[in-house]
């Protein structure tokens, strides 16, 4: 997945307080998206799936989200594998 622009953005998070390049790797900048809905604020961000995600995902797999950490740390998504036909 591509990190898009949400047609929203309002701010760009940055690596999180403590994150160490060295040792954690590199975080880039990720556009958001600060919106208001029933259960409170929410920050949204834009994915483009490149096009072999796309044809992954037109085969019926997943789009993973996984989270670094036990707060609201930076995130990453990632297309799983197509189901096997049967």
């Amino acid at each position: 997945m591509l990190i898009g622009r949400h047609t929203k953005t309002t701010r760009t998070l940055g690596a999180p307080r403590g994150w160490d390049q060295q040792t954690d790797g590199r975080c880039g900048r990720l556009p958001i998206a600060d919106a208001i809905c029933e259960a409170g604020p929410v920050m949204e961000s834009a994915w483009e799936p490149t096009p072999e995600e796309i044809a992954l995902i037109a085969a019926g797999a997943p789009v993973i989200l996984g989270i670094f950490g036990e707060f609201h740390p930076p995130v990453y998504l990632r297309v799983g594998e197509a189901p096997k036909v049967s």
